[in-house]
């Protein structure tokens, strides 16, 4: 069945009568909605299918949250307690804002895959409709920068043009006759009826039953954003219409952020990110040499001690640098009980335990639980672990202070 929504994209409103109404529930997300499942005589909401997502919209400005196809039927879920009647006339309309994106996407992306296929025998294989940006997946190794300026230009040349845009109903089998017309892998199994055909004038036909602009001039412009190859295959990630305009206003505005942050224009832009980059290598080094000196200095100090302790605790939260540890240990007495750690903010952190195997053994676990961690052990007197949840380090300590004070 060919819907009211393929026949005129374009229609907001439309008049429909309850075929049938059935308690429903929907899962959107984390959440569960409850309603009802709804199928109409006719219908302005486009149900997904070929690629694109559904339409969303009212009946009876009750909210429609999604629409699917069964066979030759639509079924509208609609969020609301009280039912409808069969019979009952209703009045339908859609979100316009969210449809016009579609039919922007869609068309834009037939128009690129056709250009592909003319102009580098580039067969798009599937493509994906995404809430900010689309991509086209095509039967390749590469695409190059070239290639994807010229295809661009190409497209947005023949929407200077405006070609038109047109839609045929027929047969699955005449729908094969329209010269260089392209079929989907295969209609869906439970297709009924006839098919459309969707022409750009002097481009392309192809079977299809997404809706679609009836001139290229509808999708404004089409940008081609960047390439991405994955064995045997490319992906061209694009944007068209009114997408284009808010992906230059969201570039713009994080320009406008980047010169207030790099006190520089856009064309210096790369250049004072390197020296940022530069410096921040730099004071890296000079920090871990610090914190080498610093981790030796604390052995030193144990070591200068007359009498050594049973056990030694240290726990730093300057930041996840494991190396201030091995550090540490690597001058530090051998015959002493440690229990060491380095954190950030976030709760994270690394921890060590080193010493008689037995207090590892007992402790290890204990730790492990209260810390949220996961040890490892490369020696039996040792004990590595990233933990979770450096605030019960101090229930920890009580519990090795109440062990080597017995």
């Amino acid at each position: 069945m060919v819907f009211k929504c393929q026949e005129d994209s374009f229609l907001k409103e439309f008049t429909g009568t309850i075929v049938s109404c059935e308690p429903a529930n929907l899962k959107l997300g984390d959440s569960e909605l409850q309603g009802f499942n709804v199928i109409l005589d006719d219908t302005i909401l486009f149900p997904e299918g070929g690629g694109q997502p559904c339409d969303y919209g009212t009946l009876n400005e009750k909210p429609v949250r999604s629409v699917i196809r069964k066979g030759s039927e639509a079924i509208h879920f609609v969020e609301h307690k009280d039912p409808f009647a069969t019979g009952e006339s209703v009045k339908q309309k859609i979100d316009w804002q969210r449809r016009l994106d579609h039919m922007q996407q869609h068309s834009g992306q037939h128009l690129i895959t056709a250009l592909f296929a003319r102009d580098y025998n580039y067969d798009t294989t599937s493509w994906w409709m995404g809430t900010d940006s689309s991509y086209i997946e095509l039967f390749t190794n590469d695409v190059t920068k070239k290639e994807l300026n010229a295809i661009e230009e190409a497209a947005n040349a023949l929407i200077v043009e405006g070609r038109k845009v047109s839609v045929t109903v027929t047969s699955p089998e005449d729908g094969l006759k329209f010269q260089d017309a392209r079929a989907p892998k295969g209609l869906p199994a439970d297709h009924v009826g006839p098919v459309r055909v969707v022409s750009i004038e002097g481009i392309e036909s192809n079977m299809c039953c997404g809706t679609h602009v009836t001139n290229l001039s509808q999708l404004q412009a089409i940008k081609l954003l960047h390439a991405e190859k994955s064995k045997g295959k490319v992906y061209v990630h694009f944007v068209a219409g009114n997408r284009v305009v808010k992906k230059l206003g969201e570039c713009y505005e994080r320009e406008l952020a980047m010169n207030n942050v790099l006190k520089g224009g856009p064309a210096v832009h790369l250049d004072l990110i390197q020296k940022v980059q530069a410096n921040m290598k730099t004071l890296n080094k000079s920090f871990q040499k610090v914190l080498k000196e610093n981790a030796t200095m604390e052995a030193e100090k144990l070591n200068a001690m007359p009498e050594k302790p049973k056990y030694f605790s240290m726990h730093r939260k300057d930041g996840i640098e494991p190396d201030f540890i091995n550090t540490f240990l690597r001058s530090a007495p051998t015959d002493i009980f440690y229990f060491l750690s380095v954190s950030d903010n976030t709760g994270k952190g690394h921890v060590v335990l080193r010493g008689d195997s037995e207090v590892i053994a007992k402790f290890g676990p204990i730790f492990m639980e209260l810390l949220d961690g996961k040890g490892s052990s490369n020696k039996e007197n040792n004990l590595q672990a990233k933990v979770n949840n450096v605030n019960k380090i101090k229930d920890c300590e009580a519990k090795l202070k109440q062990h080597f004070s017995q």
